[in-house]
């Protein structure tokens, strides 16, 4: 593994996405704040010609970088720019087109790569389009399961992370009438082990609180409208639970949000994506993250699209982006804190009096009572 030459910096890769996108717009505009060069070395997987094409659309942005080919001259005290190609592509910005597809695959088969090989730690991607990047070697719905394919694991599991709300949807990219055959007892408990695990590990959660979603209006009163709640997903809460996992639900969606019963919770499963992501950008205002859990990398993106309506009028937004490269520098080092307070036996005995200090309980409607 690579690592840069300056203590617990770690090395970041950031994908450019479809080309004809707003992607390589905002990793220059991220780039360009010196505080993301204190705290890790970026490597951009684009092309020299692309990144330029791009930096003349943001005048006012001062961006320098340094063209490298193989990691053996990677600076860790600049902008790295790995060159994925170097044949002249056309950029057409806010065009959906194959070109804009080839490309973004391209940087993102190089980036993996490198994270394979341990030349990174961790991973930003820039938004593809799931249409145009289809081909005989990606042949998937997103980078979520290319990512999962990609790493040989048996599940992961999508969370949307902000500071003040976490939704991971069990189905993903995924027609409305195919959703009822994925929810499964073995579907469900293995996303909420995922989220568990992931909690704990990556985003410093000692005793996490799951919240889990119902599918049909009203969590199927009881089963007048639908058995999945009193067949399905009641039993897999119950079998969580069984597990010593503080698992609740399954809650009526509209009010579970309404009424923001979201804050008595470290995580929300959803059901589908809608379910939990039109709450989640709704209540996050554009600032949410996308984290890839059950991976042995780190992997974040913005929790937004290929924005083709202003790619290449240098106004896009960066705030999303900026939430992604930071929480995946942050995850690393949370990883890096787990790892060692767990191979310290002193460490975790400290760990356990401070959490001993205070005794929790939640109820069955998930209400925190706590006691001193």
């Amino acid at each position: 593994m690579i690592m840069s030459n300056e203590i617990q910096k770690p090395v970041i890769g950031f994908t450019c996405g479809d080309i004809n996108g707003i992607g390589i717009e905002l990793i220059i505009k991220l780039l360009t704040d010196n505080r993301v060069l204190e705290m890790c070395v970026p490597v951009v997987f684009a092309s020299n010609k692309c990144i330029n094409f791009y930096r003349k659309s943001t005048p006012d942005v001062n961006f320098s970088y340094q063209a490298i080919k193989d990691f053996s001259r990677l600076n860790p005290k600049q902008v790295n720019v790995f060159n994925c190609w170097e044949e002249e592509v056309q950029i057409t910005p806010g065009v959906l087109n194959d070109t804009g597809g080839k490309y973004a695959r391209l940087a993102l088969m190089q980036a993996v790569k490198s994270l394979q090989d341990g030349d990174i730690q961790g991973l930003v991607t820039a938004p593809i389009h799931k249409k145009n990047i289809q081909s005989s070697d990606f042949n998937f719905t997103g980078h979520t399961p290319f990512l999962k394919d990609a790493f040989g694991v048996k599940d992961v599991a999508m969370i949307l992370a902000a500071e003040n709300l976490r939704v991971c949807p069990l189905t993903e990219h995924v027609p409305v009438h195919d959703i009822v055959t994925h929810i499964t007892r073995e579907n469900i408990c293995s996303k909420i082990k995922i989220i568990h695990e992931s909690l704990q590990k990556d985003f410093g959660v000692n005793k996490p609180r799951i919240a889990v979603l119902g599918l049909n209006p009203h969590a199927g009163d009881e089963g007048l409208i639908g058995t999945e709640e009193v067949d399905i997903i009641k039993p897999a809460v119950k079998e969580m639970r069984d597990k010593n996992m503080l698992v609740f639900g399954p809650y009526s969606a509209d009010a579970f949000f309404a009424r923001g019963q979201y804050n008595s919770f470290d995580a929300v499963l959803s059901m589908y994506h809608d379910q939990g992501l039109i709450p989640f950008k709704s209540l996050c205002l554009g600032e949410g993250v996308n984290f890839t859990a059950g991976l042995p990398v780190v992997r974040t993106s913005p929790d937004h699209g290929t924005a083709f309506d202003i790619a290449g009028k240098g106004i896009a937004d960066v705030s999303s982006f900026y939430a992604a490269a930071f929480e995946c520098i942050d995850i690393i080092r949370r990883r890096t804190s787990y790892a060692e307070d767990r191979s310290n036996p002193l460490r975790k005995m400290s760990a356990q009096l401070v959490a001993g200090v205070q005794d929790e309980t939640i109820t069955e409607d998930g209400d925190v009572r706590r006691e001193m």
